[in-house]
């Protein structure tokens, strides 16, 4: 059994998510007590969950609004931090893995998240009302791969927002060739928390011409 302690909430905790912080807190320790036992977390992240994972997804919450489809939600990284953080945008978390799918539901229903549906699907099957205005995703595959699989999933104007690593300049220089094939515009690489937190979230964003 992992003896390692949760790490303790940061102080800019409050500030991402104002009065919603008490959800955020619960939904943590969700993750932490069944995480790694669901598969969701490795056993070494208790250590760094708020600052690694909560923070880094909250940090993202000013960027989106409208309907946003999170792509391979898994734990709900960054699809549930977001939806506690940001009650009046809609999320939709696409999932393929039914034990993760289990988990979303049963959270955002206990959290009592009602801005929140939760797809069982790969991102290219899924099927929806209507395209989305953004699209995010977290650590789900290169975003030569990522582009072409989400672009289906949005609208004209719509955006991409993915949460990428501390090579996303040179992924992005190799996806150049999907990235003019999918008629993408503005696309450029955010940094969020600098100078803020211990561990900056770089997002990649960009707009469907």
């Amino acid at each position: 059994m992992n003896d390692i302690p949760l790490q303790i909430e940061p102080a800019i905790a409050g500030s991402i998510f104002g009065s919603r912080i008490n959800l955020a807190r619960r939904y943590t320790a969700d993750l932490a007590s069944r995480g790694e036992q669901l598969g969701l977390i490795g056993p070494l992240e208790m250590s760094r969950l708020w600052s690694r994972h909560i923070i880094n997804c909250g940090l993202v919450a000013p960027l989106v609004n409208g309907t946003v489809g999170d792509v391979g939600s898994g734990a709900g990284l960054p699809g549930l931090v977001l939806a506690i953080a940001r009650p009046d945008v809609q999320f939709i978390l696409i999932e393929p893995m039914e034990r993760r799918i289990d988990w979303l539901i049963r959270e955002a229903a206990d959290l009592g998240l009602d801005n929140v549906v939760v797809i069982h699907a790969r991102a290219q099957e899924a099927r929806l009302e209507k395209p989305l205005d953004q699209v995010t995703a977290r650590a789900v595959t290169a975003l030569s791969k990522l582009i072409p699989l989400t672009l289906p999933l949005l609208r004209h104007g719509g955006q991409m927002i993915f949460m990428k690593g501390m090579r996303v300049t040179e992924e992005m220089n190799a996806a150049a060739k999907a990235i003019k094939k999918a008629h993408l515009v503005d696309a450029e690489v955010m940094t969020l928390g600098a100078g803020i937190v211990p561990e900056v979230t770089r997002v990649f964003r960009a707009t469907v011409d």
